[in-house]
C-alpha cells in the first residue's frame, strides 16, 4: 500500500479518496548488510497518519508507510550473519544511522543527523514483504505472537525511551498526558516499577479503561491530578498538553515529550517552568532501547489491546485513527 501525495483525512466520515494505493511489486532482493522480511503484522502509528496527511514531511514518495513489523526472514544478503532464512524479527521506526559521528559513538545513534526511518526514508510494513538493514531488526519474544508483537516496536519502545527520559523512578508519581495505545503500554512498565499512575485524556472511554488498568486517577486535560507528579509524559500532539503536565509536576521534576509533531505550544507563566521543572522532547529510541524493552516486555510480561484489520482495510484504519474510533492499537496483517 502506497501513498503518492499528502491528504488530510475526511474524519467524520469515510474516505472520500483513498490515500493509499494497492501497487503490486516484482520481488524483493536483498543487498548487502540486508535481509528481506515476509510480514506477518504491521502496526498502525499516529505518525503513519501525520505522514499520510502531510503533517510530517515527506522525504520520498511514493513511500509504503509502516513501521512496526513483524514477519519471517524471506532471504539474506551477502555480510550477514545474525539472521536466517525462517527467524523471526521485528522492524521499528529507526532503519539505520552511520555509525560515526559523535550521537552515534556517544549511544545517541537516534540523534543521529544521517539516520534513517521505515515508512519515512525506506519503505515500510503496509505490504507483504519489506527488506531492512540486518542489524537494526530485532528478535522477538516468544511470549508474544505476531499481532500483539506490533505495537510494542513503536508504541511500546517509544514509551519505554520516554520514561527514560522523564526521569521518574520506581515507586514515584508519573503523569500520562493522552491515553492510546503508547500510554497504555508505559502505564504497565510503570506499574511494574511500582508507581503510581495518574492520568488525564479527553475521552471518557480512555478514562475508564486507564482506571480498569490500575491508574490511581483519571481525569481530563483541565484537571490538575490530586498530587504533585515527580515526572510525566505527554502522548497527545498538542501543546497545550504540555503546559498542563507541566502545571502538574513537583518542582525539579520534568515532562517528557513524546511526540515527532507538534503543533505551538501555547505561552505560559514562566512560574509553571520556575525551580527547575523541565521540558525535555523524545526523539526517536536507540537499539539498545528497544532490546531492553522487549527483554522487560516478556518479564511483565505486557498485555496489548489491538484492533486487527486486512492490508487491503489500510485505508480504513488511517481513517478511523483519526476519528479517534481505534480501541487499543490497529493491527494490519497479511
Amino acid at each position: 500500500m502506497t501513498v503518492r501525495r499528502a491528504q488530510v483525512l475526511d474524519r467524520p466520515g469515510p474516505i472520500a479518496d483513498h490515500p493509499l494505493r494497492l501497487v503490486e511489486r516484482a520481488p524483493l532482493e536483498p543487498g548487502p548488510g540486508e535481509i528481506v522480511v515476509d510480514v506477518a503484522a504491521c502496526g498502525v502509528c499516529r505518525t503513519d497518519l501525520q505522514l499520510v496527511e502531510g503533517d510530517l514531511p515527506a522525504r520520498r514518495m511514493p513511500i509504503v508507510p509502516g513501521h512496526q513489523v513483524v514477519g519471517r526472514v524471506s532471504a539474506i544478503g551477502e555480510q550477514v550473519r545474525t539472521w536466517n532464512v525462517g527467524d523471526r524479527v521485528g522492524v521499528a521506526w529507526l532503519a539505520g544511522s552511520c555509525g560515526e559521528c559523535r550521537s552515534c559513538v556517544e549511544g545517541q545513534e537516534n540523534l543521529c543527523a544521517d539516520a534513517e526511518f521505515t515508512g519515512w526514508d525506506r519503505d515500510g510494513g503496509y505490504a507483504t514483504s519489506m527488506s531492512a538493514r540486518a542489524d537494526f531488526a530485532f528478535s522477538i519474544p516468544a511470549a508474544f505472537d505476531d499481532v500483539a508483537a506490533a505495537p510494542l516496536l513503536c508504541g511500546g519502545v517509544i514509551g519505554y525511551r520516554s520514561l527514560k527520559i522523564s526521569g521518574i523512578q520506581p515507586g514515584e508519581r508519573l503523569g500520562l498526558y493522552g491515553f492510546g495505545a503508547s500510554a497504555l503500554l508505559a502505564l504497565q512498565v510503570a506499574h511494574h516499577w511500582g508507581c503510581d499512575v495518574y492520568v488525564a485524556t479527553r475521552s471518557a472511554t480512555e478514562r475508564a479503561r486507564a482506571l480498569e488498568m490500575g491508574a490511581a486517577w483519571a481525569g481530563g486535560y483541565d484537571e490538575r491530578p490530586p498530587v504533585a507528579l515527580d515526572a510525566a509524559v505527554t502522548f497527545a500532539p498538542v501543546g497545550s498538553v504540555v503546559v498542563a503536565a507541566l502545571r502538574a509536576i513537583r518542582p525539579g521534576a520534568t515532562v517528557a515529550i513524546n511526540a515527532i509533531h507538534l503543533d505551538e505550544i501555547p505561552a505560559f507563566d514562566y512560574d509553571l517552568l520556575w525551580r527547575e521543572r523541565g521540558l525535555r522532547s523524545v526523539a526517536n529510541f536507540t537499539r539498545r532501547d528497544a532490546e531492553e524493552f522487549l527483554a522487560l516486555a516478556a518479564e511483565i510480561p505486557i498485555r496489548t489491546v489491538t484492533d486487527v484489520r486486512p492490508l487491503a482495510d489500510a485505508n480504513d484504519a488511517l481513517a478511523d485513527l483519526a476519528a479517534g474510533r481505534v480501541g487499543g492499537a490497529a493491527v494490519i496483517t497479511t
